[in-house]
């Protein structure tokens, strides 16, 4: 894991990004997004306007995943982060998504958010759930059948939350 760094994504990387999202959410079992979004929807979505998009790069010529970093809500929610998260399944179960999720979380703590909420985890991604969980997420709540699986028909998404920073330490509202 020594030679993967996390950085800015670029204009230059949305090529790569848009393979792997294309290929993610072609399978039906992950993502609300359906095979049919468009390259400008995905772009929209990794380099609006308040989107943080991170890389995960191994040197400087393969990207394996991906991560963007917003506030969850508007105004009086603002200071809980929202993320999504992205990696090629060539680098999947390899630390890929653990070293992004670290990254963000780091992230979110440098640009100002006190928590992150994860609005919509499919509760049979178990990859993701566990991760998660490892890195100190707690399922919040579940929406009954929430998600329409591809393989599966309808199944829980989870609401994922995590205090960023010590509310002891929180600046007064």
């Amino acid at each position: 894991m020594d030679d993967i760094t996390i950085r800015p994504a670029q204009e230059a990387d949305f090529e790569a990004m848009w393979a792997i999202f294309s290929t993610l959410v072609a399978n039906g079992d992950t993502y609300v997004f359906g095979a049919g979004t468009t390259r400008e929807a995905c772009h929209a979505y990794w380099f609006g306007p308040g989107v943080q998009s991170f890389v995960a790069m191994m040197g400087n010529e393969r990207l394996l995943g991906m991560y963007k970093l917003v506030a969850n809500q508007l105004d009086h929610g603002n200071h809980v982060a929202n993320a999504s998260f992205m990696v090629d399944p060539a680098a999947q179960g390899v630390g890929v998504g653990r070293l992004l999720g670290v990254h963000c979380m780091d992230e979110a703590r440098r640009s100002g958010f006190l928590a992150m909420q994860f609005n919509f985890v499919v509760s049979t991604n178990l990859a993701a759930v566990t991760l998660w969980k490892k890195l100190g997420f707690t399922i919040v709540g579940t929406l009954p059948l929430a998600y329409r699986h591809a393989q599966l028909g309808y199944v829980d998404a989870y609401v994922m939350h995590q205090l960023l920073v010590d509310p002891m330490q929180w600046p007064s509202s």
